[in-house]
């Protein structure tokens, strides 16, 4: 019987997925966006089992990163191998813009950026002939419609990754396969037998993403689009589809001439919730008369395909259990924005979080072109939720004064989080679980960005001594909150509503992020928490 795989392969807050195959060691890049470190690094022999290897930018090599909404950032890595080197492209809509990082090991250390100053907009991406040239894709504005406005497409110039400049002027290859077909973006290129084929994204990143593929037998020529297009997509299966967004992907060819793709999409809770985000998912691809033809068979993404017909190699799972002992955190702890050195110290088995004047549940603010600071941030240490069923537990030493807070949280994007905090309430020392809710009017990248945040205290216990255990349960959209003395002693505080947190405008562009934080909630303080330990536990999938 052929062995199976599941997907997603790397469930969780793992979108924008990038292949590369080296021999038999396979790469993939995602994007991390407002997190710090960035650029999540993974490593596989098999295409199925994954392990990270490294955070491709830190504060090591030059990642600076401001906390706005959760959807800024970094997005839509590239990552490439040529000659003995690693290549990274991606954007950072916190600094200068596009850049390149480089690497002679995947595992790092990674190169400072190389700002890429004449590429402009997102996505871009790096192609290298036959010939060992190299080439970067963008998007812009770029096709003339014949009326004198530009519309959507893509471009494609010669590029010196010497020193990191183009070569010539871009050429417009592409528009959109759909005609004013919204949000064409993140292309590559390959070249496969006697075409250069142009893969690319559509429809937006929500319910009408896709995937469409275009060709031409010249490089620099027009590219013609499959009339087959899209060639993965879920948006024709309806709103309650479990698997959903369907798009953005990058191909590979393993040893044996397989094709495979790999892409993000989401998992529905309750057919409407996107708790986790944008995760990676992989699918086989075949070739039919010179065009490939996604997931063969049924057209759709399945739970569940053979797996690639390579020697299995599995990976120890990310832990469940952390006593901060180390000195240094595992590849999967993040925080939010660049912060100073002492906001964050991990010394005699604990993590301690400075009492910052930001807050995780900030009033969301537009995210400004051009505008570089170093007060962004705030104190929230935090792991990626890859289950729908997750607790997570801490036990946390603090006492609150005048508006400091601390303790554990749930956060999504755009301010639904939900909080479970020591603080003071009435001038008493109190424990509370706090419900964190937002009105915008659309994404803070847009000009004219409006938004109102609320807070609601869903429940409220006196609590004098600094020692407690928090924990948040979760059950789909069945959350219980508990405190206590020590592990053995918790009990019910309250019940919360997930579907409150998740709801269907929240989209799916970062996923759930779960972990502990401390604020002076508008005022700078020098008081800290002191966590002993954090436990999170949650199902494979």
């Amino acid at each position: 019987m052929s062995r199976k795989f599941q997907n997603p392969v790397i469930p969780g807050y793992y979108p924008d997925p990038s292949i590369c195959r080296v021999g038999d060691d396979y790469y993939l890049a995602c994007s991390s966006f407002e997190l710090v470190p960035g650029i999540p690094v993974f490593h596989s022999r098999d295409l199925v089992h994954w392990e990270q290897i490294c955070n491709a930018i830190t504060e090591k090599n030059g990642l600076h990163m401001e906390m706005f909404s959760g959807i800024g950032g970094l997005m839509a890595p590239t990552i490439r191998y040529h000659n003995g080197l690693f290549y990274i492209i991606n954007t950072n809509f916190a600094d200068k813009g596009n850049y390149i990082i480089t690497a002679e090991n995947p595992a790092g250390p990674w190169s400072d950026p190389h700002w890429l100053t004449d590429v402009p907009e997102i996505d871009a991406s790096i192609f290298f002939d036959g010939d060992g040239q190299a080439y970067v894709i963008g998007t812009g504005n770029v096709w003339d419609n014949g009326t004198g406005q530009k519309e959507r497409g893509f471009w494609l110039a010669k590029y010196d990754v010497v020193n990191f400049k183009m070569i010539g002027e871009p050429v417009t290859i592409f528009n959109s396969a759909l005609r004013v077909g919204s949000s064409p973006e993140a292309p590559h290129i390959y070249h496969i037998g006697e075409y250069y084929y142009l893969l690319f994204a559509e429809g937006g990143t929500e319910h009408f993403h896709s995937v469409m593929v275009a060709r031409s037998k010249e490089l620099f020529g027009f590219y013609e689009g499959f009339e087959a297009n899209p060639v993965l997509t879920h948006r024709h299966m309806g709103y309650k589809c479990p698997i959903t967004n369907v798009g953005h992907a990058d191909l590979v060819e393993d040893q044996n001439g397989q094709w495979w793709a790999v892409f993000l999409a989401s998992r529905l809770v309750n057919g409407v919730h996107k708790n986790l985000g944008r995760e990676t998912f992989m699918c086989p691809v075949i070739w039919e008369r010179g065009w490939p033809m996604f997931t063969p068979e049924t057209g759709k993404v399945e739970w569940e395909y053979d797996a690639p017909e390579l020697p299995e190699v599995i990976y120890p799972p990310e832990g469940s259990f952390d006593h901060f002992d180390s000195g240094m955190l595992p590849l999967y702890w993040t925080v939010w924005g660049t912060a100073p050195a002492d906001v964050y110290r991990y010394e005699n088995s604990h993590a301690s979080l400075k009492c910052v004047s930001r807050m995780p549940d900030e009033e969301l603010r537009p995210i400004p072109a051009g505008v570089i600071s170093d007060e962004n941030y705030c104190a929230f240490l935090a792991r990626r939720q890859r289950s729908h069923n997750a607790t997570m537990t801490c036990a946390m030493t603090f006492t609150p004064a005048g508006n400091e807070r601390a303790g554990i949280a749930v956060v999504q994007a755009l301010n639904h989080q939900l909080h479970l905090e020591r603080a003071v309430s009435g001038g008493k020392q109190v424990v509370r679980a706090v419900q964190v809710t937002s009105e915008y009017n659309h994404p803070p990248y847009i000009p004219g960005f409006e938004s109102r945040t609320d807070r609601t205290v869903l429940a409220e216990k006196p609590w004098k001594d600094a020692d407690i255990v928090l924990q948040v349960e979760m059950h789909g959209m069945d959350w219980t909150v508990r405190v206590g003395a020590d592990r053995d002693s918790l009990q019910e505080l309250c019940k919360a509503d997930g579907a409150v947190f998740n709801p269907e405008k929240v989209g799916c562009m970062v996923g759930t992020m779960l972990g502990m934080y401390a604020t002076g909630s508008g005022t700078e303080s020098e008081n800290r928490a002191e966590f002993d330990w954090f436990e999170l536990k949650q199902d494979e999938r």
